[in-house]
Order: structure tokens, then C-alpha cells, then sequence
């Protein structure tokens, strides 16, 4: 696959996603395919844009005219769909345009992929599909049981992606990973929002009692595994992707206070979002079998998470100077929706 379509390749995962593959394989064309809306970043890019492999082309994965021009022109081999609406608390106040991207932009996708005869297309998806899980770890083929609008329109897209194997044939791949962290997440996910507030001595908001449980996958090693599943991965298969490293947000919240030195003082208990998930677990035997693993300790990777927001203040400050915040005190009219976790 010499030429890959990367659609929503200047949010966080698609943009650690290019640079992968850029530095990997240098016969490989990458074409970012964003919308650019508020999580699509170009500064994400900024490292990229004087590599001759490099293009970009601002669209909506809804406008199929677009996208079967751009696959055309650039003869595109596969496409990795990371375009997503992806924040859950967005999801509840506005879930309209989380079923328009997340579930017609991936029909869009698939119909290019099927009348233009594409090698494949990797539907990256998340383990918030299933649903919370009491005991155990989810396993692919367990019913999907989401409980926002988020993870619905994720699983409507994923279900899309069964429908157009089975029927059509389409060659596609599914990866549900758990949560995701490292540079470039923008500052409304709970890991950098705690790490920023932190380095400006603000209150971290952790929602309800914080012993909601979530597995900690770093970005690089999703990067790893969705390469792995794009070029080895069976058509018409879901693969889960987890680090096996689970912990509450309050666990969490602490870890990163004690690492940048910071006084527990500065956690602030908010009120619970609606349908808050209480814990995800994924099962990923089935990657593991075919070679994967997670390559970077979790300590060391938030480390350098810190580390990495800590020397790149260019980067966020002018993020949270913007509109998220206030957008959420404006609807909620409290100080409680800052994190996503």
C-alpha cells in the first residue's frame, strides 16, 4: 500500500499516525483527508508539511464527490478513517452531528472504497461500543450495547462496516482500542486538561466519586497495531486494541499530580455526566496473537506526556484561550463538563 487516504489526520491519533508512517515506509504517500474543525489541527501537521510525501485537502468525509475525486487523483490505495466527532459530553449536548460523520460520513467511505475498487479501508473505532463492563473484558464478538450518543454513532459506523463487507464484499477492518493518550490530544480529554490545569495551578474536575475505571492504551502503540491490522488484518474482522493497564480517574488523576509535584488539593469532585460509563475492558488476545504488544510503559509515557505539554505551552495555550470551556459553562451554566475521559 504505497498511497493511504488518512481521513482526520489532523486530530490527535491520525496526526501520530502520519508521522508514523512517514518515518516507517519512505516510499509511502500519505494524503490527510480533515475537515479541520476544532480538534483538527494543523500545528499537529507542522513537522510534516515539507515532506514531498506529504498532502493535505480540507473536506468532509460526508461529501463523497470530494473524496472519490481525491482518491482518484492521488491514486489511493486504502484508506485509515480516524475522522470521527469523538468528545462524549459534545455527544449529549449536539448528537446530530455525531451521526452524520461518525455513521453517513463512514457510509460515504466504504462507497468510495467499494465502486472504486480500494485495497482497504481500516475503520478505527473504540471500546466504548460495548458498553460498561461489570466483570471480564469485552471480546469482538460481543453485542454492542453503547450508552451515548458518541459511542452509538461509533457503533453505527462499525456496523456499517459489517454490512458493507458482508454485503458488497468491501475489504475492511475494524480496531475498537481503549482510551488513548500522548502529545497533541487536545486539551478538552482529561489527561492533558489535568496536566495543563495542573501546570497553571487550576482545579483538575474529576466527575462523581472518580472510581469510574478506564484501560490507558499510548498513542504510538495504537499507531503500531492499526498498521499491523491495515496490511495483516482479516477482512471483515474487528481486532481489539488494549493496554491491559486499568485504572480510575481518581488513580489517574493522582498519578499525574504526583508526577508534576502538585497537591491532591487541586482535584475538584463535580457532578457526574449523564450515562458515565462506569468501566471499559478490552480483551485483545486476538491482536496479540498475530504479534502485537505494547512497546511503552505506561509511567514512562505519561512522563513524557507531562513532559511534552510542559515544554509545548505554544501548542495548548492558544487552545484553551479559545471556546471549549465556555461553551460547555454556557450550556450547562456550571463549571462541571471540562473533561472527557
Amino acid at each position: 500500500m504505497e498511497s493511504l487516504l488518512i481521513t482526520g489526520g489532523a486530530g490527535f491519533i491520525g496526526s501520530n499516525f502520519v508521522h508514523y508512517v512517514l518515518e516507517k515506509y519512505p516510499s509511502c504517500r500519505v494524503v490527510v483527508y480533515d475537515k479541520l474543525t476544532y480538534a483538527g489541527n494543523l500545528d499537529n501537521l507542522r513537522d510534516a508539511a515539507g515532506d514531498p510525501r506529504y498532502s493535505l485537502v480540507r473536506g468532509d468525509i460526508c461529501d463523497e464527490t470530494l473524496v472519490e475525486e481525491v482518491v482518484c487523483e492521488h491514486e489511493i490505495d486504502a484508506i485509515v478513517n480516524f475522522a470521527a466527532e469523538t468528545h462524549v459530553d459534545r455527544s449529549i449536548l449536539e448528537p446530530g452531528s455525531f451521526i452524520q460523520t461518525d455513521v453517513y460520513g463512514t457510509h460515504v467511505l466504504l462507497e468510495v472504497v467499494r465502486k472504486l475498487g480500494l485495497q482497504r479501508m481500516l475503520h478505527v473505532s473504540t471500546d466504548e461500543v460495548y458498553g460498561s463492563v461489570t466483570d471480564g473484558s469485552s471480546v469482538e464478538t460481543d453485542n454492542l450495547l453503547p450508552n451515548s450518543p458518541y459511542s452509538a454513532s461509533k457503533a453505527g459506523g462499525d456496523l456499517m462496516c459489517r454490512a458493507y463487507h458482508v454485503t458488497y464484499g468491501v475489504p475492511v477492518v475494524i480496531t475498537r482500542a481503549s482510551n488513548n493518550f500522548g502529545p497533541h490530544q487536545y486539551p478538552e480529554k482529561v489527561i492533558p486538561l489535568f496536566i495543563t490545569n495542573a501546570l497553571d495551578d487550576k482545579p483538575l474536575p474529576l466527575y462523581g466519586d472518580g472510581l469510574n475505571v478506564r484501560d490507558w492504551l499510548y498513542v504510538l502503540d495504537h499507531c503500531e497495531a492499526i498498521d499491523l491490522m491495515l496490511r495483516e488484518g482479516q477482512d471483515g474482522e474487528v481486532y481489539n486494541v488494549g493496554a491491559d493497564r486499568e485504572l480510575t480517574n481518581l488513580e489517574l488523576t493522582q498519578t499525574i499530580l504526583d508526577m508534576m509535584g502538585k497537591p491532591s488539593s487541586l482535584i475538584q469532585h463535580v457532578e457526574d455526566r449523564p450515562g458515565h460509563d462506569r468501566r471499559y475492558s478490552l480483551d485483545s488476545s486476538k491482536i496479540r496473537k498475530l504479534g502485537w504488544r505494547t512497546r511503552h510503559r505506561f509511567e514512562d509515557a505519561l512522563e513524557g506526556t507531562v513532559r511534552w505539554y510542559t515544554d509545548n505551552r505554544w501548542w495548548w495555550e492558544k487552545l484553551k484561550a479559545g471556546d471549549f470551556e465556555s461553551y460547555y459553562h454556557e450550556q450547562y451554566g456550571t463549571r462541571r463538563v471540562l473533561a472527557d475521559s
